[in-house]
C-alpha cells in the first residue's frame, strides 16, 4: 500500500434477529392486503328497503311488458290498415256509373227536401251539397235573414243518425269551449269533456264576431279531422262538415278571419236576396211562423252513406289535360302577366295556394257526380271555380280602393286561360 492513502472498509449490515414479533407483523400485513382485494360484503338490508327494491322491480317489469304490448298492438293496426288499403277494390267503370247514378238521385232526393223550405236559392243548396260531397266545409256569407242558419238546420233533418251541433261564436268565447277540456271530479278523477265540435254537421253561426285566438281552435279540426284536449288527441266523427256563416255589413265587434282560417274552407258562397217571385212563397212559408216539424223533412241519408259518396267521388275520372287547365287557373291567380293579364296582376297581393288545385279537381268530380257522369268536362271546372278560388286571391289595396273584387278577376282568368 502507497502511503498517505487510507483504505475505505465495508461497514458490515448489523444482522437482525427474527423475532416472533416480526413474524406476526408480516402475517398481519398480508392479510390486510388480502382485504383490501377482495370485494367488501354488502350488509343485510332492512326489510322495508327490501319490498321498496322488488316494487322497483315489479313496475319496471309491468312497464317493459305495457310497452311490448302497446308495440304489439299498434304494429297489429298498422298491419290492418295497409290490408284495407290493399283490399280497396276500384271500381270499374260499369260499377262507378251504378254508383254514380244511384247517389244523384239521392242527393236530389236530398235537395228536393231542403226546398220545403228553403225557396229561392237553389244554387246555395247545390254548392252546399258539392261541398258535403266533396268531404270539404262551406263559408257562407250574406246580410242578415236570407235562411243560413234554418238551410244547415233543414240539411240536418234530412240526415238519419248523425249528430248536429250549432256554436253560436261570440267576443267571450274560449277556444275550450269549442273543443273541450279536462275536468277533476272527486270520484272520477281527471276526465275528458269533449266540447260541440265532437260532430257530423257543425254550424259554426257568425264565425266572425270571436277573437283570432278562439277561431284558431277550428284549424286542427278542419284540416286534420283531430281534435287535441290536454295531452291527447282525439279524432272526429266521420262525416266531419262545418257549415261557418257571417255577416260582412258590421265593422263593429267583428274580427276578419284570418288567411289561414279562410283557405280551410272548400267552398265561400255568397247568399244574396231571393226573386220578388219566390218572396211570395217565402211569405206563405215563413218560418218564424212554422216549426221545423211543420216542414214535414224526410230523412234521407245517414253518415256511413254520405262517407261512401266521398269515396265515390275520389275515383270519378278527370283526364292530364284538365289537371293540366286547373293548374293553369291556379297559376294565373299567382303569376297574371304570364298569362296575358297584365291588368289584373296591379290589383293582385297573394294568389291562390297549392290547396286551391287540389280542392278545385276535387269539387269539379263532385260536380260530375250531381250531374250523373263519371268523367270531368271544362264545364264542371268552371261552374266551381268561383266558390274555390274568391277567398283565396288577396287584393292589394289599388284593387280595394278601386271597389274590383275577386269574383271580377275570376271572371278574367276563366276568359283568356285556354282549354288544353
Amino acid at each position: 500500500m502507497k502511503a498517505g492513502k487510507k483504505t475505505r472498509t465495508k461497514k458490515k449490515k448489523p444482522v437482525r434477529k427474527v423475532t416472533r414479533k416480526a413474524v406476526k407483523r408480516k402475517k398481519t400485513l398480508k392479510r390486510r392486503i388480502v382485504k383490501k382485494k377482495q370485494p367488501k360484503k354488502k350488509a343485510p338490508k332492512s326489510g322495508k328497503k327490501r319490498i321498496r327494491q322488488k316494487t322497483r322491480k315489479k313496475r319496471a317489469e309491468t312497464k317493459a311488458v305495457q310497452t311490448f304490448i302497446n308495440n304489439k298492438q299498434e304494429n297489429k293496426q298498422a298491419e290492418t290498415v295497409m290490408q284495407k288499403e290493399y283490399a280497396k277494390h276500384i271500381p270499374t267503370d260499369e260499377e262507378l256509373f251504378l254508383a254514380v247514378r244511384k247517389y244523384k238521385q239521392r242527393i236530389e232526393t236530398i235537395k228536393n227536401e231542403v226546398k220545403k223550405g228553403i225557396i229561392g236559392q237553389d244554387d246555395v243548396i247545390d254548392s252546399i251539397l258539392k261541398c258535403m260531397v266533396s268531404g270539404g266545409h262551406v263559408l257562407l256569407e250574406s246580410v242578415p235573414g236570407l235562411a243560413k242558419t234554418f238551410t244547415a238546420m233543414l240539411l240536418n233533418e234530412t240526415m238519419e243518425n248523425s249528430v248536429f251541433n250549432r256554436i253560436q261564436f261570440t267576443p267571450d268565447l274560449l277556444p275550450t269551449d269549442i273543443t273541450g277540456v279536462t275536468v277533476y271530479d272527486k270520484i272520477k278523477g281527471f276526465y275528458v269533456m269533449k266540447g260541440p265540435i265532437f260532430a257530423n254537421l257543425v254550424l259554426a253561426d257568425e264565425l266572425n264576431r270571436t277573437p283570432p285566438k278562439v277561431q284558431s281552435a277550428m284549424l286542427q279540426a278542419m284540416q286534420e279531422r283531430q281534435v287535441t284536449i290536454g295531452r291527447k288527441t282525439y279524432d272526429l266523427p266521420k262525416p266531419f262538415f262545418v257549415l261557418a256563416t257571417q255577416n260582412p255589413l258590421e265593422q263593429r265587434g267583428v274580427y276578419p278571419l284570418s288567411a289561414a282560417q279562410i283557405d280551410r274552407f272548400l267552398f265561400k258562397i255568397f247568399v244574396d236576396y231571393p226573386e220578388e217571385s219566390d218572396e211570395f212563397f217565402v211569405m206563405d212559408q215563413n218560418s218564424n211562423m212554422k216549426k221545423i216539424e211543420d216542414y214535414n223533412i224526410q230523412k234521407v241519408i245517414g253518415p256511413q252513406e254520405i262517407t261512401e259518396i266521398q269515396d265515390v267521388v275520389k275515383y270519378i275520372h278527370i283526364s292530364r289535360e284538365l289537371k293540366e287547365y286547373i293548374v293553369n287557373i291556379v297559376d294565373a291567380t299567382r303569376h297574371p302577366e304570364e298569362h296575358g293579364l297584365a291588368e289584373e296582376k296591379k290589383y293582385i297581393q297573394y294568389g291562390g295556394s297549392p290547396r286551391a288545385s287540389i280542392f278545385l279537381c276535387l269539387s269539379a268530380k263532385a260536380t260530375a257526380l250531381l250531374n250523373g257522369r263519371i268523367f270531368v268536362t271544362p264545364e264542371d271546372i268552371k261552374s266551381v271555380a268561383k266558390e274555390v278560388l274568391r277567398h283565396r286571391i288577396i287584393l292589394n289595396y289599388e284593387g280595394k280602393a278601386r271597389n274590383i273584387s275577386t269574383d271580377d278577376v275570376i271572371d278574367e282568368i276563366i276568359k283568356k286561360v285556354p282549354v288544353l
